[in-house]
């Protein structure tokens, strides 16, 4: 999701060196990737009221002023500094606009996850990767990525986080681990119990014990054809 680390850090060495072009590819470059970091993290509801592309600009303006303290001490790979202002401006996005708004917002149904087919959420996850799609198979995305979200929705915040970095992001392990201020293995932990939680809000169960649970009598009478 994120530009290649090795051409960032090309365009953050000219920077430092006074080459506006540099710092104007630089932020360029990673537009897209900040987009849909912000997307996925703005609201359900909010969508509709706040434009994640004018979030996108305030983050890249706030960046450029900061670049100069940011290449006198890059303590994190640029990728991270850059989406921890735009978590910064989200946070002030959703405390504007949910806050005043709560009430007529919270009126609105949520999409039904229980609505969509079964599918696996890794196998889901997998759909939301970027590429090009036929129009067909872009339908088919945009109601998985609707379920998803839903089933987003219905985490708590840390499991929402941990699995919006790993598949929509697509951070390492170790890179999630250190924007989550967490040892990897520690991060590795919450990764997947996230995954577990998720499978159980999209109604994923171990093979065969969703067959079981949908026919009780299989399991009490052994002369049911499903024993056989």
């Amino acid at each position: 999701m994120w530009p290649d680390r090795a051409q960032t850090d090309e365009l953050l060495r000219l920077a430092s060196q006074g080459d506006r072009d540099a710092v104007d590819r630089l932020l360029g470059e990673h537009r897209a990737a900040l987009h849909r970091a912000i997307t996925v993290r703005l609201d359900r509801a909010l969508r509709r009221r706040v434009d994640a592309s004018d979030i996108v600009q305030d983050v890249l303006i706030e960046a450029s002023r900061r670049l100069h303290d940011y290449l006198r001490d890059p303590a994190m790979p640029f990728a991270l500094w850059l989406r921890q202002i735009a978590r910064d401006r989200l946070i002030d996005a959703h405390r504007r606009h949910r806050l005043a708004e709560k009430r007529a917002i919270d009126r609105e149904q949520p999409i039904d996850a229980a609505a969509f087919p079964d599918r696996s959420s890794i196998a889901l996850a997998a759909e939301l990767k970027d590429r090009e799609l036929t129009p067909a198979a872009a339908a088919i995305r945009k109601e998985l990525e609707a379920r998803f979200h839903a089933a987003l929705d219905r985490l708590e915040a840390d499991d929402r986080e941990v699995l919006t970095l790993r598949y929509f992001e697509q951070l390492s392990n170790g890179e999630v681990a250190r924007v989550l201020g967490l040892s990897e293995a520690a991060a590795g932990m919450r990764h997947l119990r996230a995954v577990r939680r998720l499978r159980a809000v999209l109604g994923e169960t171990p093979s065969g014990a969703k067959l079981q649970a949908s026919n009780p009598k299989s399991q009490a009478d052994p002369n049911s054809k499903a024993c056989r």
